[in-house]
This record gives structure tokens, sequence and C-alpha cells, in this order.
């Protein structure tokens, strides 16, 4: 399934630990310059996963970002807005990138904002978060990044009410221009979703211990997990693939459930509870209507082959 990234597994995979000028008191808010979050070997591709805290990006450069089931092949400054709800990787394609950004959670803005935070356009589930920036818009944003990172390093008593009013300034910044729809590669969707789909899927493998166990289990999980609709999901895998997402699903438990029938000694009905069958009755005719053998037959056979 879709990994959540927690706050704490950020810092530890940026910074080797948290920071010392996190604002745990004010929402967990922290500001970046992208070029001092470059690690050592130049290495700055993120898995694709969730992320438990809001982020806002100002980037100038050429990257991917692969945002729920769309990419959106971004070149030159963008203004990017992810929520926690809301799975994405980013793919640096130019050798540099350059800008800021920052993160926080919901606590940040409570009891602070008038409206609920997760509806605003850009953040909503769905949405459309990305807007390009010309030159004079650029240098807009960049102030008040800018101001975000001096204020961060600041002993002001109040500074969660500035950074708020930053954040809040460049929400409506953004409002105010349209979202950028040339941005979302449409004719790449199909495949990208199965793309995605592919390596949820290949995540949940192999089964390597008996407390593993498979659990997106169906179309409609998968399809929750990437915040699409079973439909879409469907009707994209099988433009792509020529097959159901339920087959693909089922062919690839088959494959797993041979591999722990030839390779291990656990007991069958412990390998269909890993798999997902809470029944030996379901496991064993599940495996039989895909491989025309029942799981024991199966087992017996391997062994007489390896024999």
């Amino acid at each position: 399934m879709v990994t959540l990234e927690t706050l704490e597994e950020f810092y530890k995979h940026k910074f080797s630990g948290t920071p010392a000028n996190i604002q745990r008191e004010i929402g967990d808010f922290n500001v970046f310059v992208i070029e001092d979050t470059v690690s050592p070997n130049g290495e700055v591709s993120i898995k694709y996963a969730r992320r438990d805290f809001y982020k806002i990006s100002l980037i100038t450069g050429e990257n991917l970002f692969h945002y729920a089931d769309k990419t959106l092949h971004v070149k030159g400054t963008s203004l990017i807005f992810f929520n926690p709800k809301t799975p994405y990787r980013w793919e640096p394609i130019s050798a540099t990138n350059t800008g800021f950004f920052c993160i926080f959670r919901d606590a940040f803005f409570a009891e602070k904002l008038r409206s609920n935070f997760a509806d605003l356009p850009m953040f909503a589930i769905g949405g459309k978060p990305s807007y390009i920036l010309d030159e004079q818009q650029t240098a807009f944003a960049s102030g008040i990044f800018r101001k975000m990172v001096d204020e961060i390093r600041s002993d002001y008593k109040y500074k969660q009410d500035l950074l708020v009013s930053y954040i809040t300034e460049l929400i409506h910044f953004a409002l105010k221009m349209d979202a950028s729809d040339t941005l979302y590669q449409e004719t790449n969707a199909n495949a990208r979703i199965t793309s995605v789909f592919t390596e949820l899927l290949e995540r949940q493998f192999p089964i390597e211990t008996q407390d593993q166990r498979f659990s997106l289990k169906s179309a409609k999980a998968f399809a929750e997990q990437l915040y699409v609709h079973v439909n879409h999901l469907n009707r994209a895998i099988k433009e792509t693939t020529g097959k159901t997402t339920s087959l693909l699903i089922a062919e690839r438990l088959a494959t797993e459930a041979r591999a722990l029938l030839k390779h291990t000694d656990w007991n069958i009905s412990d390998i269909g509870y890993c798999l997902g069958f809470e029944e030996p009755p379901h496991f064993n005719t599940f495996f039989r209507r895909l491989t025309s053998m029942t799981p024991s037959q199966y087992r017996a056979s391997a062994q007489m082959k390896v024999n």
C-alpha cells in the first residue's frame, strides 16, 4: 500500500534527524532553501508516498511531479501545493533546482483560518495544485519565502502570526491565478495510473514472514489509495494492459502463492492467510481457478520436480 511518511521520517531522510529550529509550538512549521536540502551525493528524488503534513514549494528548474494518477512536467518556476491525502513523488530532470519549500501540520492554522484549510482549491482532493510563475511573480513569491526564512530564525514573540500571514498571502496569491492545466500530461494518464497501480501492487511482495499480510485485495482498495474513482482505475488499466484490475491482482497473488508453496514449508492455511484469505477453502478455490490445481497438488508436483 502507499506508505505514509511522517514529519519525523522526513527529517531523518533529509537531515539525519530533527533540526533544532523546528517550531513544534506552532504546528511543526518549518521552511527551507532547496539548495540546502540536497544530499552530499546530489540525490534529491523522493519516494512515492503520502506525507502527514502539508507542503508548499517554490521551485525553479525542470522536474516531474508524480501526483496521484497524474504526472506534472514542470519547467521554469512554479508554485506547488501538496496535501497529506495525495501521494506524490518528485523526480528532478535538471541537474540543479533552486527555490524554497515550507512544511506544516493542520495545527499550524488552528483557530487562525476561517475556512476549512483542506477545502482550498490547491489542497482539495482532485484539485490542481500547480501554478506557473513569470519573472515578476517569482520575485514576489520568493520575497515571501525569504521573509519566512528570516522569521523562523528570529526570537520574535508573535512569529506564528507573521508566518500564518505569509502562508495566507501565498495562498491568495495563487488563488488569483489559474492553475496550470498545461502541466498535466493527460495523454499519458492511463499509462501513469497503471504504473502507479503496479508499483503499489509490487510493494506488498515478496511475503517473507508469516507476519506479513497482503491487504490491497480489490480494485476499490487500490483506487482508494490512489484517490481516483474505481471506474477510472479499471478503464485505465484495461486500456493499457488489456486485462482487468482484478485479474492482474489475482495473477500476482497466484505467482506469490506458487513461490511460497514451492520454497517454504509453511502450512497451506498460513500461506492463504498471508495472501489475504480468511478461510483455507477460499484460498483453495482461488488457487485452483488460477492454476487448475489445488495448493496441495501444486506443492507435491513442485517437490517431485526438485527431487
